[in-house]
């Protein structure tokens, strides 16, 4: 299981989110996803540490804490939705026919 991390300034490097993270136990892995056509930082990312323990720490500890002059959303993340590969209106739900 990983940590959300939200609010994050766009400035923010994997680097700096692994320090901050590393007073509360071993960082594994962190992921700060960009926008596909921009290249730009999305302002969230993901950081997986060894225990669930050392992840719980991290969230009661960073949590609504001020950082990099933004107040940053810190919870355990949720697994990805599989949303297909196709955009629009999934299974028409809502859509009525007009017809």
């Amino acid at each position: 299981m990983s940590v959300y991390v939200g609010n994050l300034s766009y400035e923010v490097t994997q680097e700096a989110l692994t320090a901050v993270f590393a007073e509360y136990g071993t960082v594994k892995r962190v992921q700060l996803p960009t926008d596909r056509e921009t290249g730009r930082p999305r302002g969230f990312g993901f950081v997986e540490m060894s225990t669930d323990a050392e992840e719980s720490a991290a969230i009661d500890a960073l949590d609504g804490a001020e950082w990099m002059g933004r107040d940053l959303k810190v919870n355990k993340a949720k697994p990805k939705e599989n949303r297909g590969s196709f955009g629009g209106n999934r299974g028409n739900s809502g859509f009525r026919n007009r017809y």
